[in-house]
């Protein structure tokens, strides 16, 4: 797929509108809310400008009240064992001496940290079958209170053959999960395994089973034959120990930190890429549209995703030290903006995906997310075209089940536009003015070390995407010969 840099943005028609793309932000109210508190919220400290600085939370458990959304289910769920009374001491134990223990592949551990801090809230672990084909079906789960929640990736964990006959034949219930290390990382009770159909998942999830499919090949392909189910109890917060964990806050943590702002409206946009001016001016001008609304201080949760992404991605170390730039050289006002990371892997499902990213961010408190052409797509992996309609996302999230308390925010085309020489909201009257920058042409100028168009990207960004690509360059090779870039 090439990534335009026509960004939507805007909300133009936004009154009209019958559905609930924004329909239900025009008056805009403060509905307070329980949500749960984590005695964790403290424990993360360095933050930077712009970064969420969490306050100390109330007891693990306790509610608080803040104006913001209601997290699925009605509250957050929490799966990490408790210090207090020495729960976190015993399951330590307990997970040490069970004879079963199922190790953690780099996307499996994404997903008990996804699952730990509640964003697939109000899922209590790794999907038993039921769960699992109310997903691939319905793209939404039955809660306990009887309403529908969207759910549309499968979030589970495989076993091989032997696993599975070694642990019907002890009758085992519960299972410890280790990392590469055969470290203990959780405890997975009353268990229950089933039949992975791989060709149906793949079909289901991504409309394709056609061969290249990144997530398929790096966690579906040479996966076990079976699924197993539970309910999950994750013995300490996960971490990566990778310079950016100050950076990786939880829902209840991002709850709390809008608290702090007074925010009463969160405002979420999602990217895997670096942040260039286009983004800047939909974010910005998004605030200002919930201003004109009548909302008093609208936050930006500025969400890059840190899990499992495809090879030829700019990695998540260099684009966040990509997305500090934009916050230092004030392209987006820090008081007004949280960067934190989303810890989900990345499927590159298309519509399907895009909800799983719009329903975790209602768990992590933003009423409104952010969404413009061909989100989470990719292009055909055998054929010269792009895997989804560029439209289909933006439109399935405005009918998507289990997503009708989020407001869409479908934004309009901007470009470069070479007579001001900065990012602007596309003109039709004068459309020989304006540049679409691709994606890849994006990358290109910056392997080849040339500069982008003057208010395509904020100086100390493009330098970071530079020294990425830099990066590369075999030592051996001429960037031995190359001159540090100004920023």
């Amino acid at each position: 797929m090439a990534m335009q840099a026509a960004f939507l943005a805007g909300f133009s028609q936004l009154a009209a509108q019958p559905s609930r793309d924004c329909a239900v932000a025009v008056a805009p109210t403060r509905v307070a809310v329980a949500a749960v508190g984590s005695a964790k919220v403290g424990a993360r400290v360095g933050l930077k400008a712009g970064i969420a600085a969490p306050a100390p939370a109330a007891g693990r458990g306790v509610r608080f009240r803040a104006s913001l959304i209601e997290p699925d289910g009605g509250q957050l769920v929490d799966l990490v064992a408790p210090e207090e009374g020495g729960r976190r001491a015993a399951l330590r134990r307990e997970a040490a001496e069970l004879p079963h223990r199922l190790r953690l592949g780099r996307v499996d551990k994404e997903w008990v940290h996804v699952l730990s801090e509640g964003w697939a809230s109000p899922l209590q672990g790794f999907m038993r079958e039921h769960e699992f084909l109310q997903t691939l079906h319905f793209n939404a789960i039955r809660g306990q209170d009887g309403r529908m929640v969207n759910m549309s990736v499968p979030i589970v964990l495989s076993v091989g053959d032997a696993q599975r006959r070694a642990i019907l034949a002890d009758g085992a219930t519960r299972v410890a999960l280790v990392d590469e290390r055969d470290r203990p990382i959780a405890v997975l009770s009353d268990i229950e395994i089933y039949k992975h159909n791989k060709e149906e998942r793949i079909a289901r999830t991504w409309g394709t089973t056609a061969p290249g499919l990144p997530y398929v090949e790096e966690a579906i392909t040479n996966a076990g034959d079976w699924l197993i189910g539970g309910d999950l109890e994750i013995i300490e917060p996960i971490k990566y120990n990778d310079g950016l964990d100050q950076y990786r806050l939880s829902p209840a943590q991002l709850r709390e930190e809008f608290a702090r702002r007074n925010a009463d409206a969160v405002f979420a946009f999602q990217l895997r890429n670096p942040v260039h001016n286009g983004h800047a001016l939909l974010m910005t001008d998004t605030r200002k549209r919930l201003l004109e609304m009548g909302y008093k201080n609208p936050v930006l949760l500025l969400h890059p995703l840190g899990g499992f992404t495809k090879a030829d991605d700019v990695p998540l170390s260099w684009r966040m030290k990509q997305h500090e730039k934009v916050l230092e050289e004030g392209v987006l006002n820090p008081e007004s903006t949280v960067v934190a990371i989303f810890p989900s892997p990345m499927h590159y499902a298309g519509p399907t995906e895009v909800q799983w990213h719009a329903k975790a961010r209602i768990n992590a408190g933003a009423n409104f997310y952010i969404v413009g052409r061909d989100p989470a797509g990719m292009s055909h992996p055998t054929e010269k075209r792009d895997l989804y309609d560029a439209d289909h996302g933006k439109k399935v999230l405005s009918m998507a089940p289990g997503l009708e308390r989020l407001n869409i925010l479908p934004f309009k085309v901007a470009a470069y536009d070479t007579k001001q020489k900065k990012m602007d909201f596309f003109d039709p009257s004068r459309k020989d003015d304006f540049l679409f920058i691709s994606g890849t042409k994006m990358r290109t100028l910056a392997k080849n070390r040339e500069s982008p168009p003057d208010g395509f990207m904020c100086p100390g960004g493009w330098k970071v995407l530079v020294e990425y690509y830099d990066s590369l360059v075999p030592s051996e090779g001429s960037s031995k010969l190359r001159e540090p870039i100004a920023a």
